[in-house]
Formats: structure tokens, sequence, C-alpha cells
């Protein structure tokens, strides 16, 4: 598999859904709790302004990747969770195999074991 470096839009994109799938994994979340998980799975490293994130998960769903269903909870404002779908499941797992290969690769190419 070869790695285009020069498209760094696609790149960011690629990584923002692939972020987005992977906490959807275990259960349903709303969109605020995605971008809180992600930034505390990440260490802060990583975080997704509201205005952000929504656009990942309308093109998610567009795709079929993840189903959003709204739901109201007594006392609070009713929240669109969003859950992977069969096919999600699938392109993260296909995501996951790339993103690894491709990590591999700057690690061997740049190294990064010495860093």
């Amino acid at each position: 598999m070869a790695f285009i470096v020069d498209d760094d839009h696609s790149r960011k994109k690629g990584s923002a859904e692939l972020l987005v799938l992977a906490q959807l994994e275990d259960r349903p979340l709303h969109g605020y709790e995605i971008g809180m998980e992600i930034e505390r799975r990440t260490r802060g490293a990583v975080s997704f302004q509201i205005a952000s994130l929504y656009p990942v998960l309308y093109r998610l769903e567009r795709k079929g990747l993840i189903a959003g269903q709204w739901v109201e909870k007594a006392g609070q404002r009713r929240r669109r969770y969003y859950k992977l779908t069969r096919n999600g499941r699938k392109v993260l797992s296909e995501q996951r195999r790339s993103w690894s290969e491709f990590v591999a690769a700057l690690h061997a190419a740049g190294g990064l074991e010495h860093a």
C-alpha cells in the first residue's frame, strides 16, 4: 500500500473519522461526549471544537457508518446519540489497519524510535 503524503486535508479528514468511529465502538454517545472522550483518550493532545465535530458526524451518518437517534431524558435537553453501524465497524477495522501501516512507515522512515 502506498501513501501520498501531500494530501494533508484527506489525511486529517481520515483521522477525524477514525477517532469518531473508535469512540462509538463500545456504546452510543452524543456529540459532546464523543469530543470529550477523544480529548480524554489522547490526554489532551487532540481536541475538537464542536463546530468541527458535527460536520464529521453528519458526514459519517450520510455514509451509513453511524446512525443517530434523538433521545429525551427528564430534566435534560434532547440529544442525538450516535452508534456504530455494521458497515461502520468494518470501515473502522480497515482504517485501523491502514493507519497502523502508515504510522509504522513514518516510524521507520523518520527514525522516530530515536525521538
